[in-house]
């Protein structure tokens, strides 16, 4: 169950200030005041001004339920190979915290010949997306709505590289490690996306109350973490009271879907960027409403080779002691895939 807490709901952030060309500087002054707050408070906020429609993001939802319902061996057509990522997989498949996820889901990603590297685990990644045969619409539909997701996550984190307050890029060919408010930006050029559809049936099983404890959860839609990478997108249908962000306090708020607007939260990598100064948050999903709920996440990740460490004027903001090691991106997608699928969840 949800706690409030001493919060009732995310922030909001507007980001059209950063879409728009004409827009005033206290305008963009102001959105970048609300990133910063939002990042360090939660993690998490809703976005709006994004300028993507309500009748595409719509489609986006339907599509993924018209997949859904369609009969198992359909969906198993482009089931997830054993020694791979990429495709369908059914029910409880997907294991966190070493708890199976009581949720189906097709799982897409930036298509790429070949990764640097050895076999484990790298070749696991390569290859192409398995679409779906149907709905027939579904794959340019989507293949549109990634160009657009890509679009408004790179403008949000030049954004956020400004609410840093970061030295201005001067450079447009700067190296990827150069320390200015394009940092971001400059370490998703190619940016290992991921997107996922994600189908949660109704968990049967009550609320446990065993020694008195009614709010001990026994089975989870999707068991609590973090996101591995930069940004996430999420679009959901109207469902309420079924994703829960974990709060400073130890309690949880459920965070409801609003109409033209996504929920937005940051992951390991930025944390991990900014030495914890902004908060990759744990975040979980106990859907016991009616209806089958349907959600499009979108991952916007860092570039497979991006190298991602602690920046200078972060360490010295958060009392210059240097709390994260530097790491490759395409090694902690890996390890985390991993235990997702083979070695029981982390």
């Amino acid at each position: 169950m949800a706690t409030k807490d001493s919060a009732s709901t995310l922030p909001t952030i507007d980001l059209s200030p950063f879409l728009d060309p004409n827009s005033s500087t206290e305008e963009r002054e102001s959105t970048v005041r609300a990133i910063d707050s939002a990042c360090t408070e939660f993690g998490f906020f809703y976005l709006t001004g994004h300028g993507i429609p309500s009748a595409t993001t719509d489609r986006v939802l339907s599509l993924a339920r018209e997949f859904f319902s369609l009969p198992k061996a359909q969906k198993e057509k482009i089931a997830r190979a054993k020694d791979g990522f990429r495709g369908y997989q059914g029910l409880g498949e997907n294991v966190t915290l070493n708890s199976r996820d009581m949720h189906e889901a097709v799982d897409l990603y930036r298509e790429v010949g070949t990764i640097n590297g050895p076999r484990p685990p790298f070749e696991a990644l390569q290859g192409l997306n398995p679409w779906p045969e149907e709905p027939e619409e579904l794959r340019p539909f989507y293949e549109d709505y990634i160009q657009e997701c890509m679009r408004v996550c790179s403008t949000l984190l030049g954004a956020m590289g400004v609410a840093l307050k970061l030295s201005p890029a001067l450079d447009a060919a700067a190296p990827a490690s150069t320390e200015d408010d394009d940092v971001f930006v400059r370490n998703t050029t190619n940016s290992f996306w991921i997107m996922r559809m994600i189908g949660y049936p109704p968990l049967a099983k009550p609320l446990s109350s065993k020694n008195g404890n009614e709010d001990r959860v026994e089975e989870f839609s999707c068991g609590e973490h973090s996101d591995y990478g930069c940004l996430t997108l999420l679009l959901a249908d109207p469902t309420k009271n079924a994703l829960q962000v974990r709060l400073k306090s130890g309690g949880y708020l459920n965070v409801d879907p609003v109409p033209g607007a996504f929920v937005v939260n940051i992951g390991d990598m930025v944390e991990r960027w900014t030495n914890g100064q902004w908060h990759s948050v744990r975040h979980r999903v106990i859907h016991r409403g009616e209806g089958y709920r349907v959600s499009v996440p979108f991952f916007y990740e860092p570039n497979w080779d991006a190298v991602v460490k602690p920046l200078k004027r972060c360490v010295k903001r958060s009392g210059g002691v240097v709390k994260y090691e530097e790491a490759m991106y395409g090694d902690h997608l890996m390890g985390k895939l991993h235990n997702n699928f083979y070695n029981g969840g982390d």
